[in-house]
């Protein structure tokens, strides 16, 4: 019984001993650090919305480890839009470079902090457009002033007409390093490492999870790329014309197919995208295709079709620009493609549905109608006799003619009396 009793008493004393390394271990901040390094696209934007997510989960801090050339206007805004919204403590930690869409994403935390040598700013878009220099510069100086910082700096940063005195002239884009963010309050703390940076702001016991994409989000960045998406883009028209040019359904077809699948299944992943867009794209590729087996001739539906494949592209892009220069590239590869290989084209079903090509020349074996309307008015002599059709002999040349509906015997005089196309009449002469 004394046996049992001390028995208890250890595992009391080990699940409580338990109980304390656990809560011990829950008592540790975390810290989840998101890698934000390089383009910026909408892939990055769906890691950062997990990211957030996991940390208001757990009621941790997200960092931001920021190491970016930039991106697409459209995903930062989205992963500014995103830090803004966050129900935790953010904060942005710039290792080497916050340039472009970058910064945008920098300014947009409450805690800035940059790396010695590092640097934030360089966001001229391009092209540059006033329209769009207008719409990012106001972007730059309402996030700015979100967290207390200078507008003005942050504007300049955007447009090169923002001039401020001992800082940027006119004509300059801002670009400011680690120090000087420091010293006009673009950046809270200049700190060595983010563990530096994560004692400056109080965090003794933490614990960091550093996240990292997982293979889907990989795949929707590396889709949603802008180089990618043009080359796949360009994949694709390259493969459905080198379809046309060869009989049946091969290789270059379904290589087209999976490259444009490829290219719209990035974007729905990341939700750049919408089922919209797919379904506009296959409603054009199905009246093209009826276009082409079905009805002679290229008209309405081909039309719609090309438009509607048009439009799911700009949709699926999701920003006009973006899209117009991918399209771009895709068309002039197309054009060139088209140009390469036009004989061989011109020897396809698709382009003798497309284009009426037959021919009746005279190396075919066909004959222009014969003009007889030179005979009329002329005689001659009834070779065989007419009943009413024979032949006849006409300036030394025979003639198969009929007669103007009486016999006319052999040996007899005749007159034409009218041509109608290879058909000659002729009548009997009688001599008084």
């Amino acid at each position: 019984m004394k046996r049992i009793h001390t028995q208890t008493i250890a595992l009391v004393l080990a699940v409580v001993l338990m109980l304390g390394v656990a809560v011990t271990a829950s008592a540790a901040d975390l810290v989840y650090s998101l890698p934000i390094d390089g383009e910026i696209e909408p892939g990055l934007a769906a890691f950062v919305a997990r990211g957030i997510q996991l940390a208001e989960r757990h009621d941790g801090l997200v960092l931001l480890e920021i190491n970016t050339f930039g991106g697409r206007v459209d995903a930062a805004t989205e992963i500014k839009d995103l830090i803004l919204q966050a129900k935790v403590p953010v904060a942005a930690y710039v290792s080497e470079r916050a340039w472009s869409a970058g910064a945008l994403i920098a300014l947009a935390a409450p805690t800035l902090a940059m790396a010695p040598g590092s640097s934030i700013g360089a966001a001229e878009p391009r092209p540059m457009e006033e329209k769009t220099v207008s719409a990012l510069k106001a972007e730059f100086e309402s996030t700015a002033e979100r967290w207390g910082r200078d507008r003005q700096l942050a504007g300049a940063m955007v447009d090169a007409d923002v001039v401020v005195e001992g800082v940027v002239e006119k004509g300059k884009i801002l670009t400011l390093s680690a120090q000087d963010a420091l010293e006009w309050g673009m950046a809270e703390f200049v700190a060595a490492s983010r563990y530096e940076l994560l004692a400056e702001l109080g965090y003794d016991d933490y614990e960091i999870v550093t996240l990292t994409p997982h293979w889907a989000e990989q795949i929707a960045r590396f889709l949603t790329n802008s180089t990618v998406s043009s080359l796949l883009l360009s994949l694709g028209f390259l493969g459905l014309i080198f379809e046309l040019t060869s009989p049946g359904w091969g290789v270059p077809g379904t290589g087209g197919i999976l490259a444009l699948i490829l290219f719209f299944g990035g974007r729905y992943v990341t939700g750049l995208a919408g089922l919209e867009a797919i379904l506009l794209f296959i409603a054009g590729l199905v009246l093209l295709v009826l276009e082409v087996a079905v009805i002679p001739g290229f008209g309405l539906a081909g039309i719609l079709g090309f438009a509607s494949m048009l439009f799911s592209i700009i949709l699926a892009f999701g920003d006009i620009q973006t899209a117009l220069i991918s399209l771009s590239i895709a068309i002039s590869v197309s054009v060139v493609a088209v140009i390469l290989l036009w004989s061989r084209i011109r020897q396809s079903r698709f382009w003798q549905r497309l284009v009426l090509s037959h021919e009746e020349s005279p190396e075919a074996g066909y004959r222009a109608p014969a003009d007889f309307s030179h005979l009329v008015g002329k005689k001659g002599v009834a070779l065989t006799p007419l009943r009413p059709a024979g032949t006849v002999i006409i300036d030394e040349q025979r003639y198969d003619v009929v007669s103007d509906g009486g016999f006319i015997g052999a040996n007899s005089s005749i007159e034409v009396v009218k041509s109608e196309g290879t058909r000659v009449v002729v009548r009997e002469v009688r001599e008084e």
